[in-house]
């Protein structure tokens, strides 16, 4: 049985194969994170170091303060702000989106400036350079000279060119993982939706077996009934349909010309039914045009099944056609038979129809048309059938 791809590009499968919860444990995340600030601490450190001309001890302590103050904007942004906007509406997203900017800033400044304010308690404080006297200046500025409006936007542009990677790593991250965690959805969704096929093509499969046998029995009843000498090839015939019914066709493909054989089988036990004024005309592809070619077994059962049940009931112009033939990897099956215009008009087939069609819709999806027409003379089936090899 064949199905639509669900995924489609090698890198796609193999975002859909990758795990990102099992992968991304609680001590790889520590670890991962760890890394990643203790790099972006270096590097503040060796700027810091050369191209501002600071002693290492001068240094370490502005690459911690930074450091703290961008860890705790960050988680802040990332564990306590964006969990609230993503569960709100859009108009309120977009509204604690704007509050949160101005928010943080002021957190990163208010931060920084408590640092200063410790660090000149302290006695720290830096002698020469670029940076000289910069800890007292920071410490001397009054709360609301430390989060001024002017302050914030300069600032802003600093948080933002320093963060902005960060943000952008995070962000590349959390997509990356929400693309998996869909793309393993869609694949489960998409494996018990064929464990649900095979499961209701089987049961399908199920109730077509006793209505066969069934019918057949009934028929050769009447034949013992009346001593017919063609009883022992009914039986013969009865027992190579069985054991294809109960064994042959329990796959899911099977050879096309043994699906023919069976149809032929059980068109010539229900033909010894009737007398030889009845209109039963069958035609069959040969073996060679069906090589190669497979089919879901007992496909097109249920439509012979009940043109003999339903048909020849006329008594006159009784008639009874199934034409089956093969055209360049396609199966067109057509069955037609008559039906009394004086009888009550009958429901052909009820519940095994309509199962018949729902098993082509599950094995067939894209490669079948099925068209049914019942006017007041006649019943036909016509089935085109996409196969394969």
């Amino acid at each position: 049985m064949q199905h639509t791809p669900v995924f489609s590009g090698y890198f796609t499968e193999k975002i859909a194969e990758f795990d990102f919860e099992k992968f991304y444990t609680k001590k790889k995340r520590i670890l991962l994170h760890s890394l990643m600030w203790s790099g972006f601490a270096l590097l503040l450190f060796l700027s810091y170091r050369i191209a501002y001309h600071l002693t290492d001890f001068n240094s370490f302590i502005l690459t911690l303060r930074m450091t703290v103050v961008n860890m705790i904007v960050f988680y802040s942004f990332f564990y306590i702000a964006v969990p609230g906007i993503f569960k709100a509406s859009v108009g309120m997203a977009a509204l604690l989106i704007a509050i949160a900017f101005p928010v943080f800033i002021s957190i990163w400044l208010l931060i920084t400036y408590l640092f200063s304010i410790t660090y000149h308690a302290l006695g720290f404080e830096i002698l020469s350079g670029e940076l000289k006297g910069a800890i007292k200046g920071s410490a001397s500025q009054t709360f609301f000279q430390a989060i001024a409006l002017s302050r914030m936007i300069s600032q802003a542009i600093i948080i933002i060119s320093i963060l902005a990677p960060f943000f952008f790593v995070k962000i590349l991250f959390e997509i990356s993982r929400l693309y998996s965690r869909t793309l393993n959805i869609q694949k489960q969704k998409a494996t018990l939706e064929i464990q649900n096929i095979n499961i209701e093509k089987d049961f399908l499969k199920a109730q077509l077996n006793p209505h066969f046998l069934f019918n057949t029995l009934n028929n050769l009843y009447s034949l013992t009934l009346r001593k017919d000498k063609l009883a022992p090839e009914v039986i013969l015939n009865l027992s190579d349909t069985m054991s294809y019914t109960l064994y042959e066709s329990n796959t899911e493909k099977v050879p096309l010309f043994k699906e023919l054989e069976f149809i032929k089988n059980y068109a010539e036990l229900e033909k010894m039914r009737y007398s030889g004024d009845k209109n039963i005309q069958f035609d069959f592809p040969s073996e060679s045009e069906c090589s190669g070619l497979y089919i879901a077994p007992l496909l097109t059962f249920t439509f012979i099944e009940n043109a003999f049940k339903y048909g020849l009931k006329s008594r006159k112009d009784a008639f009874l056609s199934l034409k089956i033939k093969i055209k360049e990897g396609c199966f067109y099956f057509d069955i037609e038979n008559d039906v009394d215009p004086a009888g009550e008009k009958a429901d052909f087939g009820g519940i095994g129809l309509e199962n018949s069609k729902k098993r082509l819709q599950l094995l067939y999806p894209a490669k079948h048309e099925l068209q049914i027409q019942n006017p007041e003379s006649c019943f036909k089936v016509s089935l085109k059938l996409g196969l394969e090899n």
